[in-house]
């Protein structure tokens, strides 16, 4: 028999959880559970759940897990339910395929158009989120880098992505990228419209000269692709507490297309310009090594630097898209500066423009 998908946290309740955690022969008993909210629920609803077992029957699973549900403003959860069904996708079709960091999933399910979904996964306690406004380290940016080229590398160019459901942002036609690209020069003024006091003036240029280089951008360098996180940055970064490890979390924007667009955007606006001249190579370099040993041939280092600058596009796209059409919060607004002002220098110490061009 089917379980239900909870409606609200409260659904979760000692007696769902004890469904979805048994298997055949080797039942669980969640004797209590309670709820703590997580996260800010922007997009969604995430809870810590503590656990107790009846004695003995815990089958050694965690005391504390973390269970994600759509957002409880209807509005939000019918905008964001491509975005469940996107998390929905990596976790059953593809995780299992590629070797990126992942929490353990104990159970998902969908139904609907995607505004009914549940996820139930390892807390990652005592992990540590990335903080997107800090910035980060050196050693945080290689060991991100790594731990990218493992969601890349294993299925380096598989047709098999083109096909896959619950792609927000798959690799377009002409149409489809132009169509997209109007999309973006909406949200690039739009955004410009309400933080573009807070940004420099070139920074604003380098904006405006954006949108009429995304569809070209789209199409180029179609022989190489791959899944992507498609938001593959810090606040989606949860690292051990002494850097040993990380874990990537928040699978709602998968898309396909050029690899180094997870790359350029997580270094771009990761790390404050002064400092990226010393960090961004070693991430590179980093993320190459780790292609070769998943199995990528026909890709060498200068292609893959290559591919990095010309990636850098990925930052104003995903960055005034869901800026522009989100609600304000101070964080978000500051966050969005932080990004695009890191980015922005970036797309100019990189050419990035120029490169589009010129491959048009």
């Amino acid at each position: 028999m089917h379980t239900p998908i909870p409606s609200t946290v409260a659904d979760v309740s000692a007696e769902w959880l004890s469904t979805v955690l048994s298997r055949p022969d080797e039942p669980v008993v969640v004797d209590a559970v309670t709820h703590a909210v997580v996260g800010t629920g922007q997009t969604g609803s995430t809870y810590r759940l503590d656990v107790t077992y009846r004695d003995g029957a815990d089958r050694g699973l965690p005391s504390s897990f973390a269970v994600k549900l759509p957002s409880v403003d209807p509005g939000v959860r019918e905008r964001v339910a491509l975005g469940y069904r996107s998390e929905h996708t990596f976790y059953t079709r593809v995780a299992d395929t590629v070797a990126v960091p992942v929490p353990t999933c104990h159970h998902i399910d969908i139904a609907g158009e995607g505004d009914e979904f549940v996820l139930l996964m390892d807390d990652l306690k005592p992990a540590e989120q990335g903080d997107q406004l800090s910035g980060c380290t050196r050693d945080e940016a290689v060991l991100a880098a790594r731990a990218l080229a493992g969601l890349h590398g294993p299925r380096w160019c598989d047709p098999a992505w083109d096909a896959l459901p619950g792609i927000v942002l798959g690799r377009p036609d002409r149409d489809g990228a132009q169509g997209l690209a109007d999309i973006v020069g909406i949200a690039v003024d739009t955004t410009i419209e309400r933080i573009g006091d807070r940004l420099p003036d070139d920074d604003v240029a380098t904006l405006r000269a954006v949108a009429p280089a995304i569809a070209p951008w789209l199409l180029a360098e179609p022989t190489r692709f791959s899944v992507l996180h498609g938001d593959y940055r810090l606040d989606n970064l949860m690292f051990a507490p002494d850097r040993s490890s990380v874990t990537v979390v928040d699978w709602q924007t998968l898309a396909v297309g050029l690899p180094a667009r997870d790359l350029a955007y997580f270094v771009a606006t990761s790390v404050e310009p002064d400092a990226r001249a010393d960090i961004e190579d070693d991430a590179v370099q980093a993320y190459h090594a780790e292609l070769l040993r998943h199995g990528v041939t026909g890709h060498d280092l200068e292609e893959c630097r290559r591919d990095h600058r010309l990636a850098m596009l990925q930052v104003p796209l995903i960055t005034t898209l869901g800026f522009a059409f989100s609600a304000a919060t101070e964080r978000g607004d500051a966050m969005a500066v932080a990004m695009l002002t890191r980015g922005c220098a970036a797309i100019r110490d990189h050419g990035t423009l120029d490169l589009v061009a010129a491959l048009a």
